[in-house]
C-alpha cells in the first residue's frame, strides 16, 4: 500500500512531537488517576465520573494514534526553490473574469488555516495547481460540481 505522505513544516513537526509527549506522559497519567478515583466511588454502571474519564481516555488515545500516524508519514516541507507550485509555495491566482489576484499558501493537511488562506495540497485548488508554472491556467472542480478557471500569476 502506498504511503500516505503528510507534508508538514519543521515547526509543526516539533509541535506535534511535543503534543504527543504531553499526551503520553502527562495526560494519560491524569486520566489513569481520574479512572482510579471514579472506581473508588463504587457502582460503575451509573458513575458519571467513570464514564467521563473513559470518554476522555478514548479522545486522548485517538489523538495519540492520529499524531503517531502523521509523524510516521511526515515529510518536512523544504524551502521553495522551484518555478513550479509545490508544498510550501505561495501562489497567486486570478479567477477568470476577476481583476484581483488571491494568494494561497499551499500546505499539508495538518497546517490548513483557511482564514489565512493556507490550503491543503489535497484541496481542489491545491490539486489543480500542483506542479504548474506561472502563466498556466487550471480548472478547479469545486465540491458542488461547479468548475472555476484560474490563472497562476505568481509563484513564491
Amino acid at each position: 500500500m502506498a504511503k500516505n505522505i503528510e507534508y508538514i513544516t519543521k515547526e509543526k513537526y516539533d509541535e506535534l512531537v511535543a503534543e504527543l509527549n504531553h499526551l503520553k506522559t502527562i495526560r494519560r497519567k491524569e486520566i489513569a488517576e481520574e479512572l482510579e478515583f471514579a472506581r473508588s466511588l463504587g457502582d460503575l454502571s451509573e458513575n458519571a465520573e467513570f464514564n467521563k474519564a473513559r470518554e476522555d481516555q478514548a479522545v486522548v488515545e485517538d489523538r495519540v494514534n492520529h499524531i503517531e500516524n502523521v509523524l510516521a508519514n511526515a515529510e518536512l516541507i523544504k524551502e521553495h526553490h522551484s518555478n513550479k507550485v509545490e508544498v510550501g509555495t505561495v501562489v497567486s491566482l486570478r479567477k477568470k473574469g476577476a481583476s484581483k489576484d488571491t494568494q494561497y499558501h499551499i500546505v499539508g493537511s495538518e497546517e490548513v488555516d483557511t482564514t489565512n488562506l493556507k490550503i491543503s495540497i489535497k484541496s481542489p485548488i491545491g490539486k489543480a495547481v500542483f506542479g504548474k508554472a506561472k502563466g498556466d491556467s487550471v480548472i478547479v472542480k469545486l465540491p458542488n460540481h461547479d468548475e472555476v478557471t484560474y490563472t497562476i500569476t505568481e509563484i513564491e
